[in-house]
């Protein structure tokens, strides 16, 4: 088996990496499970800036495999915000903000906004670094969707419980783990990186 650290302390992502990755006998570890971690500034204007920096800079600093990530929602109506601030959307001076503060501001920009024109779309990047910081990876996943006028559900986190997955008619706040590993934004990009990391474990 081999290890391979996920470049964040959110360990719900962890668990979704850790599951994707489960058939191919491949450990998933995020920086929570790590006493000394990097703090890694995300000021990039892109999701692959931030990704990349991620899994660079982690990489160097832990001495491992590292996959860098970064995510967000972009509301066509907001003309692509939050984007690349999803996490930070209703932050003060820069600072992180809460899942329930960003879905509120959300909620408040939307406004009473029609079904039909709360159309809205996840992104993830995902990068795979060496130890010495040499990328070895880069994939995109999308997963597109439309925002509710209140929260449905209680599962996943972020934006979930707002976004709904319009051919399921549910929110990710709903969809079983089953049905987001095999659908989500993050999991379309893991995915298309999984040749590269099987060659990791293989040695080649």
């Amino acid at each position: 088996m081999i290890t391979l650290v996920f470049g964040t302390n959110n360990r719900k992502k962890g668990i979704e990496l850790a599951e994707l990755l489960a058939p191919y006998n491949i450990e998933v570890r995020t920086l929570a499970d790590f006493d000394k971690q990097l703090d890694v500034v995300e000021d990039g204007l892109t999701f692959l800036d931030n990704a990349r920096k991620k899994a660079v800079e982690q990489a160097r600093f832990l001495n491992a495999w590292v996959l860098g990530e970064d995510s967000g929602l972009s509301v066509d109506a907001l003309n692509g915000a939050p984007g690349v601030i999803s996490a930070r959307f209703a932050a003060v001076d820069g600072n992180n903000a809460s899942d329930d503060e960003n879905n509120r501001l959300l909620l408040e920009k939307l406004a009473n906004l029609p079904l039909e024109k709360r159309t809205a779309h996840y992104t993830s990047v995902v990068v795979l670094s060496e130890p010495s910081g040499t990328v070895q990876g880069e994939a995109t996943g999308h997963c597109r969707g439309r925002i509710l006028f209140e929260h449905s559900g209680d599962g996943g986190f972020g934006y979930d419980p707002l976004f709904e997955v319009i051919e399921y008619h549910r929110t990710f706040g709903i969809l079983p783990p089953v049905v987001k590993r095999a659908i989500s934004h993050r999991a379309r990009a893991v995915r298309k990186l999984i040749p590269k990391i099987v060659e990791l474990k293989q040695g080649k």
